[in-house]
């Protein structure tokens, strides 16, 4: 009998967020996968978790997978987890769940942190639909994917880094219009957890005016104008 695959949350921030069964469950299976030895180390050793951490991160999991894949064909019991969030949000986890799915293998995904979620619903935005974008890409296709967004009704998602939030602004602004409606969400759970909403020039003069850190969620609506 195959072994059962779990996508375990772990937390963007604050470590009370971290659910019974997810510490439960990393307790039970065999072995963990996760992006980063080190930070699953310090997570699973606050929660007493004693069980092998094995490196699945973007750059080895094609290799990876196949390895899992047999061990879960063999009986084991294993546990994906990333350095926050919940694997396959964007972060590793996707190509797991199709293998696991073409194998027949059965895969249990618990309920638990996610940064999306907290900061859609304290936007203010419409969040009875919404599309999830995640990162946008780096260079080839940027600007294909921006005017292919500016066109979207819904309330749309976006993940993006400290380094790059003022570029993105910028760009919003010029595909989208100096109207739009966003709110721009970062550090969320932590202590220094921050939202900050209005039109895309607020937030450019917004994150101009200081040096935000922490990972950020950005949520746009181009229909309020």
């Amino acid at each position: 009998m195959s072994g059962i695959l779990y996508f375990v949350p772990t937390p963007v921030g604050n470590l009370e967020d971290m659910t019974f069964r997810a510490i439960n469950t990393l307790k039970e299976v065999d072995y963990i996968l996760c992006e980063d030895t080190r930070t699953s180390g310090i997570l699973l050793k606050h929660f007493e978790i004693s069980k092998p951490l094995k490196s699945y991160h973007l750059h080895n999991e094609h290799q990876a997978t196949e390895k899992v894949i047999t061990d879960l064909k063999n009986g084991q019991n294993i546990a994906i987890i990333t350095d926050a969030g919940t694997p396959g949000i964007s972060d590793p986890g996707y190509l797991l769940a199709k293998a696991g799915s073409d194998h027949d293998i059965e895969m249990i995904c618990l309920p638990g942190a996610t940064a999306l979620i907290p900061a859609l619903v304290v936007s203010g935005l419409p969040n009875n639909e919404f599309l999830f974008a995640g990162f946008l890409p780096q260079k080839k296709g940027r600007q294909t994917k921006l005017k292919q967004l500016a066109e979207e009704k819904k309330t749309i998602v976006l993940y993006e880094s400290p380094h790059k939030i003022n570029t993105t602004l910028e760009q919003i602004k010029e595909f989208f219009g100096e109207e739009t409606r966003a709110s721009l969400s970062r550090e969320i759970s932590k202590k220094f957890e921050e939202t900050k909403r209005g039109t895309i020039n607020e937030l450019i003069e917004f994150s101009k005016s200081k040096t935000l850190k922490g990972e950020i969620v950005l949520i746009v609506n181009n229909s309020l104008k």
